[in-house]
């Protein structure tokens, strides 16, 4: 795993011998994502300048170095990620170019010559892995940037400077364009708006006006010439769940021999590695899948990492080690406290360029901290709960929302409107009767969340209601109009699937990419550690969109054929028992050990001076949350995540 940066201008002349200090410092920024080695590459004549730093997997020895240049001189690449069917790749090639000889055993350079022999986007479809690159044509004079079909690895890019001076800026993370002089730092309000909402800047904006995010699938070109990129998508997740094409099977049997079948090949590929690798063991369905379908393919024991909890309600921990120990793991284990969790919010803001309100980012980057310590590679079951339908919300619409959308939409607003005057103190306490029936963690917040929903008018209206932190963002934000283009527009071309298939895909196209794969990519290699993850090779994804649904739900029970493929590997009695997630206790936090941090943030002094949101209507939510008449810990903390990033990399810059 690796980082790049770079640029393309139309400078001049005397500003060239600028050229080398600037990349320097571009590249010096991404350290985190590749502590091995840097390397650069430039061509004057061109405008065209490309940093690297290097986390070395595969082929660790010098000739794996980048910017790595074709055998004919046509490409130039930075390629961050690893293609797992590399070997595959030059056996191909080899069977085409007689004699073919290779000057390294990286993929980088299997990609390479397959961009030579069969071109880019080609190439790039038989790729099977996580990526994303630049690569300069030397012929055409252009610069090509790719990213992995479902948004693993990152891409941001956009132009800036002034007509006579434009600079194409592009690169891994956006700190690397802090340390360019022609990067404008002009902060997009409508994205702020979409931030509150989401908890993330949805793809393809950045926080940053004329500064954008590829989409997952896609490949974008741009030279000098070409005022505007011209973006292509190779793959897409859309389409294909839009061809209906539905799997069958004979038996059940049959199914779980299939799903079984394919997991074991993806998780194979992923353990190729010239490094110590491990992987994540929450003891969940995703992550108890793929240790265990490791450890099958393991001659020795593979090592297994958990992240315990002090307080009982959060804690997984013993969960995963009774999994690890049916599984004869070498499991390591770090039980942490509320202050351990604390210590890692001021890394917040810098390991995330943009501001980004998961929470479950901190316990992210322990988890990754601590498994860095003895692995520099660690796999993931991250993916299962969009393909094989694992949310609680899933499940709950497909339960309910058929029966509710029948109920006037008149009545389900003052039902909605009921629901949401009572206090979650007095919700918990209901909840505290009955919690042997109900059974849902964070069931005050659940039920709060859901009363915001009841009203929705169809689907869509739903989905956004249950993904939204904040269903009115814009009467924050001062001078903010959110724009949800992109979501409205795949909402709009999805809007024949069924209720659940909707919900599944938009998760896939949206969420994941955004929020979930974000938050594991920067929380890891902000320690240097790579992660990979089996469950969205493509062939499973593909796989799992043509299943019928009833393989994915059934019996009110969520990602069924997962759970079959589990069972055959550890005891059901190991695993059945409500969904938790990565989840921590913000919310009693804001009220105790974070008050003060958190008051000084939310001040209507401090608010008033950085002048993005209404100060009266944010302290007016943040009393409430203190006095418990209200629950307002998500929309809180991305107000304060985007107060303390902005403080990172403005004020102090």
């Amino acid at each position: 795993m690796c980082g790049f940066t770079g640029y393309i201008s139309n400078c001049t002349i005397d500003e060239l011998s600028n050229n080398k200090s600037i990349i320097h410092e571009m590249t010096r920024s991404l350290i985190h994502r590749g502590p091995d080695s840097e390397g650069f590459w430039k061509d004057d004549s061109a405008g065209i300048v490309m940093g690297f730093r290097r986390l070395a997997i595969l082929d660790t020895s010098i000739n794996g170095n980048q910017p790595m240049i074709s055998n004919s001189g046509q490409y130039v690449i930075v390629f961050n990620g690893e293609i797992y069917n590399h070997l595959h790749l030059r056996k191909e090639i080899e069977d085409s170019k007689k004699n073919h000889e290779w000057l390294s055993g990286s993929d980088t350079e299997t990609i390479l010559s397959g961009f030579e022999l069969w071109g880019i986007q080609e190439t790039i479809q038989k790729c099977t892995g996580m990526f994303g690159f630049a690569v300069w044509c030397n012929k055409n004079k252009e610069l090509i940037l790719g990213r992995d079909r479902l948004g693993e690895k990152p891409v941001y890019y956009g132009w800036q400077g002034e007509s006579h001076n434009r600079v194409f800026l592009f690169g891994s993370e956006l700190k690397s364009f802090h340390k360019h002089p022609s990067f404008q730092k002009e902060i997009n309000r409508d994205s702020v708006s979409s931030f509150l909402r989401h908890s993330y800047v949805p793809a393809p904006n950045s926080i940053y006006k004329n500064i954008f995010k590829l989409l997952p699938g896609h490949l974008l070109k741009v030279s000098l010439n070409l005022q505007e990129p011209a973006i292509t998508e190779y793959w897409s997740a859309a389409d294909l769940a839009k061809q209906n094409h539905r799997l069958s099977f004979t038996s059940d049997d049959e199914a779980t021999d299939s799903l079984e079948e394919i997991l074991k090949s993806s998780v194979k590929q992923q353990m190729i590695a010239d490094v110590p690798i491990g992987a994540f063991l929450s003891g969940g369905i995703d992550s108890s899948v793929t240790a265990s379908l490791m450890q099958e393919q393991s001659m020795k024991k593979i090592q297994t990492f958990t992240i315990g909890f002090n307080q009982k309600e959060f804690n997984e921990a013993e969960h995963a080690k009774a999994v690890a120990n049916h599984l004869q793991t070498d499991h390591a284990e770090l039980y942490i406290d509320s202050q351990d969790l604390l210590s890692v919010i001021p890394k917040l803001s810098g390991l995330y360029d943009e501001p980004f309100g998961d929470s479950s980012q901190i316990p992210t980057y322990l988890i990754s901290q601590f498994a860095k310590q003895r692995v520099t590679v660690a796999l993931s079951g991250d993916g299962g709960d969009e393909l094989f339908c694992g949310y609680n919300r899933y499940k709950i619409t497909d339960k309910y929302w058929k029966r509710l959308k029948i109920i006037p939409p008149a009545l389900r607003k003052i039902l909605a409107s009921s629901i949401s005057k009572i206090p979650p103190s007095q919700i918990d306490k209901l909840y505290s009767f009955f919690s042997k029936d109900i059974q849902y963690a964070n069931f005050s917040e659940k039920v709060l969340k859901g009363s915001n929903v009841i009203a929705s008018k169809d689907i869509s209206d739903l989905y956004i209601g249950l993904i939204s932190s904040c269903r009115d963002p814009d009467s924050f934000v001062i001078n903010g109009f959110e724009s949800n283009e992109f979501l409205h527009s795949k909402l709009k071309m999805l809007e024949k699937f069924d209720d659940l298939s909707l919900m599944m895909v938009m998760d896939l196209l949206t969420y994941l990419p955004d929020d979930i794969l974000t938050k594991v990519d920067r929380a890891a290699m902000g320690v240097s550690l790579e992660t990979r993850v089996p469950m969205l090779n493509h062939q499973v994804v593909e796989f799992a969109m043509q299943l019928p649904k009833e393989y994915k739900l059934r019996d009110n029970q969520t990602k069924w054929l997962l759970r079959q493929v589990l069972n055959r590997k550890v005891p059901k009695e190991l695993i059945d028992r409500p969904k938790v997630g990565f989840a921590i206790p913000i919310g009693f936090w804001l009220r105790t050990s974070l008050k003060d941090w958190a008051d000084d943030l939310l001040s209507e002094t401090s608010i008033r001076e950085q002048g993005f949101f209404h100060p009266v209507k944010i302290r007016e939510r943040w009393l409430q949350h203190l006095s418990g008449t209200h629950n307002w810990e998500h929309f809180l903390w991305n107000v304060l995540m985007f107060q303390s990033w902005f403080k990172n990399f403005h004020e102090q810059s």
